[in-house]
């Protein structure tokens, strides 16, 4: 499980952000904007939100119907497959926490996969994280489940801020103080500029490959809509906002870490991998999450796979002694 030797290639074809591992302290900070622009931003993401889970609720008479064939379950998986592990490979193990090192055109390419999940921008949501694990399950914590106290009604509170509620927060992460690297870096600046253009193509990808594999019949575009955008959206976004507030609140603990973060297995194959989120506190630029036996990790398979063709290297594998180390039962 240890990271093999690997030969640097130039800087100029490669670079890693800085592993950010938590431990900063100091008060909440926000951007500088408008509050008509805030106000702005809160209705989009709020019909971003609403129109594809309603797609999810009306999935099941739909499907039951005509609405499904097996072109549009390949058009949802791939898409599902590609904008997913676009956020866990890109945005969360490589951006955020380092966990291997990449060249400029993988950089790029992560970078634009990870957008198409309409989670937000590369760099807000890095900051995002990276500020969560500056103060996580504490007051900075811009989405703990913890936020308002652990009886029954405060939890059940928190579980809402941390779910969805804490994206309509008007107050942002200050990118400067958690994402200089990458406001520093034209390609992700360009990709982060871009977002509201690849929102469009994600959205619009799926019924032109459903209008086209159809034979040119509008009933092949929009049940690809239905699936392969709406659906597929709306449950990719609930599965990411699920590690903030479920795997925060129940699950297994077996590592030893500062906050309440816990393994969910039944989220593992959904979330890819994330929701073994115990040892990714307790170990955060670990590149593989999932290391105990039969924890189902695509991730970091991904990861395994992209280092084989040299797309990626000084990936940080977790040792078998590190893995060892960080148990709770270690003495």
């Amino acid at each position: 499980m240890t990271a093999p030797t690997t030969t640097p290639a130039p800087a100029a074809r490669r670079a890693a952000p800085p592993v950010v591992t938590g431990g900063l302290t100091g008060p909440m900070a926000s951007v500088p904007g408008t509050l008509r622009r805030a106000r702005y931003e809160q209705v989009a993401l709020a019909l971003f939100i609403a129109i594809p889970f309603l797609a999810i609720l009306a999935a099941v008479p739909v499907a039951w119907g005509w609405g499904l064939g097996w072109h549009d379950v390949v058009i949802a998986f791939v898409m599902y497959a590609i904008s997913g592990h676009g956020v866990t490979v890109g945005f969360h193990r490589y951006f955020t926490h380092g966990s291997f090192r990449a060249r400029r055109w993988v950089r790029v390419m992560m970078a634009v996969a990870g957008s198409l999940a309409i989670e937000g921008p590369v760099i807000r949501w890095v900051a995002d994280h990276r500020r969560h694990h500056a103060y996580s399950d504490k007051e900075g914590d811009p989405h703990s489940p913890w936020r308002y106290g652990d009886d029954v009604k405060a939890l059940t509170k928190g579980l809402w801020h941390a779910h969805i509620g804490w994206l309509f927060d008007i107050e942002q992460t200050n990118q400067e103080r958690f994402a200089p690297d990458l406001l520093e870096d034209p390609d992700i600046v360009k990709v982060d500029r871009n977002f509201i253009r690849l929102t469009a193509v994600t959205l619009l990808l799926p019924p032109l490959v459903g209008f086209l594999w159809s034979g040119f019949t509008w009933q092949g575009a929009l049940t690809a809509f239905f699936w392969g955008s709406l659906v597929r959206v709306s449950l990719l976004h609930h599965t990411t906002w699920s590690i903030n507030s479920i795997c925060h609140t129940v699950g297994e603990r077996p590592f030893k870490s500062r906050d309440k973060s816990g393994n969910v297995w039944w989220l593992a194959i959904l979330s890819m991998g994330e929701s073994w989120h115990n040892l990714h506190h307790a170990d955060p630029t670990a590149a593989r999450h999932g290391v105990l036996r039969g924890q189902i990790d695509s991730t970091a398979r991904i990861i395994w796979v992209m280092e084989k063709l040299r797309m990626v290297d000084n990936v940080r594998w977790p040792s078998r002694e590190r893995v060892a180390a960080k148990l709770a039962d270690a003495a």
